[in-house]
């Protein structure tokens, strides 16, 4: 009984969930790729249900221990509530670290 239970809720939540052919629809608008090997990248795409991605990376510390790529980008979509969320974000020796009006920022 408890196996049918879950069963249950786990359908009524897979059919609850907001479904959106705008998504699948979608059709790139814009892709922008430049790899310049060793020495980093950089890269966009756009598409037409709003969603957009940068990032561009570059090799720090060359010929160090310490040698690694620092990364620096965003994203941005809209939400099915029709709220667009951005996230900008840096990678780097220090981790990653996001940043959005939507996002927690902790104490100092």
């Amino acid at each position: 009984m408890k196996v049918a239970i879950a069963l249950f809720a786990l359908v009524a939540v897979a059919v609850a969930a907001p479904q959106s052919n705008l998504d699948k629809d979608a059709q790139v608008l814009k892709y922008e790729n430049d790899n310049i090997g060793v020495e980093g990248f950089n890269w966009a795409v756009e598409t037409s249900n709003g969603i957009s991605q940068q990032e561009q990376g570059q090799l720090i510390n060359a010929g160090s221990e310490n040698e690694a790529i620092a990364v620096r980008g965003s994203f941005r979509y809209t939400a099915a509530d029709g709220q667009v969320y951005e996230v900008t974000y840096v990678a780097d020796e220090n981790g990653f670290q996001p940043q959005g009006a939507h996002l927690p920022v902790a104490p100092q």
